[in-house]
């Protein structure tokens, strides 16, 4: 039985997982990113998502805080590049107070200016902490000169001059835009009926009719970033140094990101028997940790190794990177090494759908983005239909020499 999207006739979509388990958890997922901030309003997003919690119609911070707590639950969010996510953990007879509160944050929260002065200290201190931290922070760098030009070049947590800029007003005026249901989805995982899910959403997403009447859906992202080659070697006062390799990829829904994940965990994917974790740390031992990643957006996608080395260690290391790169470009798996490395993505998907949580994070994001979320058993049949043929094909798209970045901080 495939897996469906329900769109209320308020137009929020809403989808559902059954589990057995005694935990429940949900997603409210917002098309509301750091890529859909006005101009000049850097960071205005990740303060949105802070100052949801500051306060609403009926309740104060502290309670807010106390709703779910005092339960055993949980309640958090986190702004990525196109969405905010607010998200619960409860135990399935609370679920409808999680919903509910859900709703509540968002659409009634006062955004009251000594709350913002205060959060924006927060943020700033977030901030602070960010560029203390390379390996965070040169993640955010490598996609600002990825995408330099284009929106999604913006990182999360803006500046510290550009906090200052922003004003509840602000804030109003960007919620009354995007946090509205034709831009947001709903996930409910847990040991429920189908029909009873749907009708607790509409039930509590009825009581907030009044603050989203009349609205619609923004205008969708559409523009592509240019491309931008780059290969940037930046001082930094750090013992280790850490290095960023990679290109543009592909965006949300095109039809070979699948192979390109398979790819990707070949390349450095958690396992430690991935290829570039073999090389550079089993067998040389010049890094504590390497990895390769893969992001779709809706417009693009970001492929990319990141490591960190000891300073003298990095060219050997982007050499090493480069001849399996060149290995994954110019040699096709075998049969038996494909069919393993098919197995291996198999199982960690099938282990990661042990946690509800982030399914239901994983599911929201794709029926936000207008995507499906497959069934365990479609997921598996894409994966075993990837051959090694498509494989070659996408390394020599994605990892051709002349189309990798570079960004190193030492």
């Amino acid at each position: 039985m495939e897996n469906q999207v329900f769109t209320l006739k308020s137009g929020l979509k809403v989808a559902f997982k059954k589990t057995g388990s005694s935990v429940a958890y949900c997603a409210l997922c917002i098309k509301a990113g750091t890529a859909n901030e006005p101009a000049g309003k850097h960071g205005l997003a990740h303060l949105t998502e802070h100052m949801i919690f500051r306060g609403c119609e009926k309740r104060s911070a502290q309670s807010i805080n106390d709703r779910l707590e005092k339960l055993g639950g949980d309640m958090n969010a986190y702004t990525a590049k196109e969405e905010t996510v607010v998200y619960c953990t409860v135990l399935k007879e609370d679920i409808a107070k999680a919903i509910d509160l859900s709703f509540e944050i968002v659409f009634t929260s006062l955004f009251e200016e000594d709350e913002l002065e205060k959060e924006k200290n927060v943020v700033a201190d977030e901030i602070n902490m960010c560029l203390d931290n390379p390996s965070d922070f040169i993640f955010e760098d490598y996609e600002k000169q990825l995408f330099k030009g284009h929106p999604l070049s913006r990182t999360i947590l803006g500046t510290a001059a550009s906090l200052k800029e922003i004003t509840s007003d602000d804030i109003r005026s960007y919620v009354r835009e995007r946090y509205v249901p034709h831009n947001m989805s709903f996930v409910v995982v847990g040991d429920f009926e189908q029909d009873a899910v749907l009708a607790m959403v509409e039930k509590h997403l009825d009581k907030y009719t009044s603050y989203f009447a009349g609205s619609k859906a923004p205008a969708p992202m559409t523009r592509k970033p240019a491309d931008n080659l780059f290969s940037i070697d930046k001082a930094r006062k750090f013992h280790q140094a850490n290095c960023v390799l990679g290109s543009r990829a592909y965006p949300f829904g095109h039809p070979d990101r699948m192979a390109l994940s398979l790819l990707t965990n070949i390349l450095g994917g958690p396992a430690s028997n991935s290829r570039l974790n073999s090389a550079l740390r089993e067998k040389k031992a010049l890094v504590y940790h390497i990895d390769a990643s893969y992001v779709r957006y809706s417009t693009a996608g970001v492929s990319v190794i990141y490591f960190g080395s000891d300073k003298s260690n990095v060219d050997k290391c982007l050499e090493l990177v480069a001849k399996e790169l060149k290995k994954v470009r110019e040699v096709p798996l075998t049969p038996s090494t494909l069919k393993a490395a098919k197995k291996q993505m198999i199982a960690q998907n099938a282990i990661a759908s042990e946690y509800g949580e982030a399914q239901a994070l994983s599911i929201g994001r794709s029926i936000l983005r207008g995507g499906e979320y497959p069934t365990a058993q479609k997921l598996r049949e894409r994966i075993e239909a990837i051959s090694a043929e498509q494989l070659q094909r996408v390394a020599n798209e994605i990892f051709a020499e002349e189309k990798l970045c570079k960004l190193i901080y030492r």
